[in-house]
């Protein structure tokens, strides 16, 4: 089975109060800290290796979870010391995996528990190289659109301007991927928020190496939440509908 990447470093800005005392991905909702919901969905779907790069309050991933042997699991950890983007956060990693693809994940996000199994169910069905998942959003401003021909990505942009793009996808933040990312992420240039952007390194595949991108397309209604969104975060508190469908 693939290691599992989750990346839990930064300080979740828009999280504030909470992320005054707590690392983003620590934040408990009804009895139990996000990351560990985040940790059993993967669990259930075969993931049995772990690499967590965690940076801001990093003892309080590391001290609750610890190598993982109270969920079966094996876990390792890297800090990124410098906040420097999804690609930095990701660069770090490149020794721990050995093997050609791995599953990558961001730590604030949560989905359905079924996405993570249709994930590796077409992994092993159809064997792409690099797997993208997207929700449904009325206008992906906030994160990145995807624009798809088909089952594939044929491009990724990042924050793009309020209103101007038809599609409707957003990338999840939630994918399997190539080793071949780290060589295009060593020679990305900082984006203009000076961060190394994966979703940059994806379009380069796509235009440039002719990357095929397999894109799993969420369903309008289907469960995610975004818990470095701190009105997403209360709304999820206060109700618990949503962990019916985990």
């Amino acid at each position: 089975m693939l290691k599992a990447v989750i990346l839990s470093a930064g300080q979740g800005k828009r999280m504030k109060p909470y992320t005054n005392t707590y690392q983003k991905s620590m934040i408990s909702v009804h009895g139990k800290p996000l990351l560990e919901y985040i940790i059993n969905g993967l669990i259930q779907a075969g993931f049995k290796d772990f690499i967590i790069v965690v940076g801001y309050l990093k003892e309080q991933i590391i001290n609750y979870f610890q190598g993982g042997n109270k969920w079966g699991i094996n876990i390792e950890y890297i800090e990124q010391t410098e906040i420097n983007g999804t690609g930095g956060a990701l660069l770090l990693c490149d020794d721990l995996i050995k093997e050609s693809h791995f599953f990558l994940t961001w730590g604030d996000i949560l989905v359905s528990y079924h996405v993570y199994n249709e994930v590796v169910t077409t992994f092993k069905k159809e064997k792409p190289n690099y797997i993208m998942v997207t929700n449904y959003t009325d206008d992906p401003y906030k994160g990145a659109i995807v624009n798809c021909e088909g089952k594939y990505c044929i491009e990724v942009t990042e924050k793009p301007p309020k209103g101007k793009f038809r599609s409707k996808l957003n990338n999840c933040g939630i994918f399997i991927l190539s080793e071949a990312i780290f060589t295009v992420l060593k020679n990305l240039k900082p984006s203009i928020r000076g961060e190394i952007e994966l979703t940059e390194a994806i379009n380069f595949g796509i235009s440039k190496q002719q990357w095929k991108v397999r894109v799993i397309k969420m369903a309008k209604n289907q469960f995610r939440g975004d818990f470095g969104d701190i009105n997403e975060y209360e709304h999820l508190k206060k109700n618990t509908d949503w962990l019916k469908e985990l």
